[in-house]
């Protein structure tokens, strides 16, 4: 499936100044564009929350070609409960090394040239101490499955994965749409995922005629759809259709199509500037201290 693009991982976030500097000082990443909303979003984008949220899609280029970060904020969360279902992104980037050792921030040897480090958060990033590669630095999205077999038929057989290396003494699976992309690695952990509240979501492009085609096979086969086939509005930009999938351990899918989306994830070279503008103008903190009270804990 050629055709079909790994793009970006979403992380729920409640301190959203921390959370920019981890990505942009210690990563080096770059904000790639920050959009701000009013409600909900319908494909529960931002979880079962229904107030004013945001999200800062952040990389170290633009989505066609790059994976990148959701980063989701809702205005009335400061931090959410991390289960075991995300295990690790892996970066490349010797200056990511440098840049955590210069500002201080944790980081701990776990093999020759791998640190292991976390965003705020507690989400856990791997950093391999070499050169940026020329293409994308973001190497593969980890997550916890119960099932290796069933997994992998699951994302090979029904999502059209190729399985690029199979590991069954770890009890590992690496796979992708194509060699030249972010890969996903299935880890067998021997036990039921949790994904508690913190829980994520990755998103992969599709040409629009096939996500009808993925939902029908999908329930077919009797797995869960979390949303079926929707139009999602971003204000002033592309509209674009999305299916939502849960595979079986409940990681959540999003499958988008790819010609609505090349123009959505268009790089939005206001994108720092907004985000910034939003965080100085984010006076939720302050009216939570004000009022004796503190913002939810989901």
């Amino acid at each position: 499936m050629t055709s079909r693009r790994a793009l970006h991982f979403v992380f729920k976030v409640g301190d959203r100044t921390r959370t920019a500097h981890f990505y942009r000082n210690v990563l080096g990443m770059k904000i790639l564009r920050h959009e701000e909303f009013e409600e909900g979003c319908k494909a529960t984008c931002n979880g079962p929350y229904d107030g004013k949220w945001s999200k800062t899609m952040v990389g170290y280029g633009p989505e066609d070609d790059h994976f990148v970060a959701e980063l989701t904020y809702n205005y009335g969360v400061g931090e959410y409960r991390l289960g075991n279902d995300f295990l690790g992104l892996t970066v490349q980037s010797s200056q990511a090394v440098s840049n955590a050792k210069r500002l201080n921030w944790p980081l701990t040897q776990v093999g020759e040239l791998l640190y292991l480090t976390e965003a705020p958060g507690g989400y856990r990033f791997y950093l391999i101490d070499r050169e940026q590669p020329a293409h994308d630095p973001v190497q593969k999205v980890s997550l916890a499955v119960s099932d290796l077999q069933h997994s992998v038929h699951y994302w090979a057989g029904l999502l059209g994965m190729k399985v690029i290396e199979k590991n069954e003494e770890k009890k590992t699976a690496v796979m992708g749409f194509s060699d030249n992309q972010c890969k996903l690695e299935l880890q067998d952990i021997g036990a039921v995922v949790d994904h508690a509240t913190a829980s994520g979501r990755i998103a992969f492009a599709c040409p629009r005629d096939q996500l009808a085609e993925i939902e029908a096979l999908i329930r077919k086969e009797n797995y869960k759809i979390l949303t079926p086939l929707v139009s999602l509005d971003t204000p002033g930009k592309a509209t674009v259709e999305v299916v939502i999938l849960a595979d079986p351990d409940g990681h959540e899918i999003c499958f988008v199509g790819d010609e609505a989306f090349r123009k959505l994830s268009a790089v939005d070279p206001k994108g720092n500037e907004l985000m910034d503008e939003a965080i100085v103008a984010d006076k939720s903190d302050e009216w939570f201290a004000k009022h004796n009270k503190q913002k939810a804990s989901a």
